[in-house]
């Protein structure tokens, strides 16, 4: 199977998983006469969570992001089947992104900034070469800068999902717990979340890349295809 076919076919069932199904599943299937409210909610967000852990016994590595993920969804389904104030979904929802977000700020602190998880790792960028170009022309402090920069950035993605989370919570979920009215509605706030939420998130995330690499451009006087990590580049390492 050629690489990009396989990259699609894991994103397609990434979004079946993860948007599509649960909210058929949600919407449909919440009445008595199918799966009735409260196994209508276990069985929509047993899909992705099932997924977050076939992805971790494929890898055989936590993914942090996956965890987060999986323990939104378990709070969510908590939630739910509680019956508790619907408040408590978008105050979940809102949560977990600030969280990240001022993890990010705060790793800034620390020898490991997380922005080198998201951007400035191998998987994305020759790091060592830029490494190595940056220590031989004296410009490191000006890329430790540049990665700082982009921190507050993805920070800033985080806390514009963690805003638009909430308001998309409040204003669609607006029935209790164990109706059929509230299942429909969290199925139709999962099926906006990626539109609404995902998609400005990754734009912003997008553009801390683009500045990124700019600024690795303009120390190392690296063309573009020299600071991406390719296959021929894999191969040379």
């Amino acid at each position: 199977m050629p690489k990009n076919q396989g990259t699609n076919d894991n994103l397609l069932l990434n979004i079946a998983c993860n948007i599509i199904i649960p909210t058929l599943i949600l919407i449909n299937l919440s009445d008595d006469n199918y799966l009735g409210i409260r196994f209508a909610i276990v069985t929509a967000l047993a899909f992705p969570v099932f997924y977050g852990l076939k992805d971790f016994i494929k890898i055989k590595k936590l993914n942090i992001f996956s965890a987060i993920g999986v323990a939104s969804i378990i709070l969510t389904g908590g939630i739910s089947l509680l019956e508790l104030n619907p408040i408590y979904i978008a105050i979940k929802e809102a949560a977990i992104p600030a969280v990240l977000g001022l993890a990010t700020l705060l790793s800034l602190k620390t020898k490991f900034p997380l922005v080198k998880t998201f951007l400035f790792n191998e998987k994305i960028m020759q790091v060592s070469k830029i490494s190595n170009i940056v220590e031989i022309n004296g410009s490191k402090a000006k890329l430790e800068a540049y990665l700082a920069n982009s921190s507050w950035i993805v920070a800033l993605s985080f806390f514009v999902s963690s805003l638009l989370n909430y308001v998309l919570a409040v204003t669609i979920i607006t029935s209790q717990p164990g109706t059929i009215e509230f299942n429909e509605q969290l199925g139709k706030m999962t099926a906006l979340s990626f539109p609404v939420i995902a998609v400005p998130a990754m734009l912003v995330l997008m553009g801390a890349l683009i500045y990124l690499f700019r600024g690795i451009k303009k120390l190392t006087g690296l063309k573009l295809e020299e600071i991406i990590k390719n296959k021929d580049s894999h191969q040379e390492g």
